[in-house]
């Protein structure tokens, strides 16, 4: 079951255009470049170059035998984006993007950023192109991100702090639009997630298909079958959407996108947006959302600083009300955990955004057959987090 765009970018009742008059013409001249450009074999072959030669495509699966076996139960495979360069699955996204931004003349390149992986991908593809770079980023996001904020700097970026509301993913969001609004007409917005006014969820779903198509092939050249479960985190969806692009018609194949629910169910103390958001209106597009009595965007919180955003993308809130996606949830302590063995069983350390999907493949793996396949999208590695979780264990770990 593949959810169907409309003309004006919606997934059912979700998506659209919500945005200041001046925008529309802005993101009508996007979509008619990006509907252009997918038919266009030159901007084909420059995207595949830059994906082979540069992000270092395709990254494999890899089956966690000895995970699996420490479990019981199902055998348990990764789909190892963080092996791209850069270290996560956002740079898929930004050469698709950034390649567009090219081919309409665009210098300067705007985006925001929460765990910082999009904000290092944007600026390591921006001075790919020689393109002028500022990056949003909350200042809290900032302080458990200091690694990656230099990374961004080395890179030529420009880091503005977002100071307003919790000082995290929303506000960078807004801070990136307000400017974009200021210089719409020579500024490129590369936005990171499949969020957004239309055409940026289809946009970003579209250069994330790759993961997909890539762990698809590489299951059945494995398995010689399909997988029972594929599993990702959710916090906007990029990498979520990705992977499961591929598998949305195959029926007998569970898939489990897996969202915050950090210390706890009270607001602010969690980004279960799909679980327990209802449908509203930010940023430009309708999906589901965590709201405060106001019915405008609640507080959240994630140990992981690429979760806590209120809304999702619209077309995972399709994919909720069709029933073709379970929604699940992990505690801050359920990825902490699931981070740490991943680490010492198989040597590999995940972020804490693939941590919450890992944990859900950790909590399902021992009701499962031996022969039952579960694949899990790895969408970045962990060196990013390993300051701030060194810092939670040495404050005496985290309630989740």
């Amino acid at each position: 079951m593949t959810a169907t765009l409309s003309a004006d970018g919606f997934f059912g009742p979700y998506g659209g255009q919500f945005v200041p008059e001046q925008l529309r013409s802005v993101l009508s001249e996007l979509d008619q470049a990006f509907q252009s450009a997918k038919q266009d074999p030159e901007f084909l072959r420059d995207y595949s170059y830059y994906l082979n030669t540069y992000v270092g495509r395709p990254s494999p699966i890899y089956h966690c035998a000895n995970l699996s076996r420490r479990l019981g139960g199902a055998q348990i495979y990764l789909k190892r984006e963080d092996l791209n360069h850069l270290g996560a699955h956002k740079v898929n996204n930004t050469i698709g993007q950034i390649l567009l931004a090219r081919r309409m003349g665009k210098k300067k390149i705007i985006a925001e950023t929460g765990a910082g992986q999009h904000g290092v991908a944007t600026a390591a593809t921006a001075a790919l192109m020689d393109m002028e770079c500022t990056i949003y980023m909350g200042e809290e996001d900032i302080r458990r991100q200091e690694l990656n904020v230099f990374r961004m700097q080395m890179m030529g970026a420009t880091v503005v702090p977002a100071t307003s509301g919790q000082r995290t993913l929303k506000e960078a969001v807004d801070e990136a639009i307000n400017a974009w609004v200021l210089d719409a007409d020579n500024t490129f917005y590369l936005l990171g997630s499949a969020v957004g006014p239309h055409p940026y969820p289809s946009m970003v779903r579209h250069f994330q298909e790759i993961i997909g198509s890539e762990a698809r092939a590489q299951i059945q050249e494995e398995a010689k079958r399909l997988p029972d479960h594929v599993i990702a985190c959710v916090g906007g969806g990029s990498n979520a959407i990705g992977i499961f692009s591929a598998f949305l018609n195959d029926s007998e194949v569970v898939l489990e996108g897996v969202e915050p629910s950090g210390r706890g169910l009270e607001c602010g103390e969690h980004a279960a947006t799909l679980t327990l958001g209802q449908p509203g209106t930010m940023h430009g597009f309708h999906s589901y959302m965590l709201q405060d009595d106001a019915g405008e965007p609640a507080p959240v919180y994630s140990i992981s600083a690429g979760l806590d955003y209120p809304s999702v993308g619209p077309e995972h809130s399709f994919l909720k009300d069709a029933g073709r996606v379970s929604y699940v949830m992990a505690s801050d302590k359920q990825a902490l955990d699931a981070f740490f063995m991943l680490s010492k069983t198989e040597g590999i350390i995940p972020a804490l955004e693939s941590s919450h999907a890992l944990a859900r493949a950790i909590e399902l793996a021992p009701s499962q057959s031996p022969e039952a396949l579960i694949l899990v999208n790895l969408s970045g590695r962990g060196d990013k987090d390993v300051a701030e979780v060194k810092h939670i264990v040495e404050q005496g770990g985290c309630a989740g």
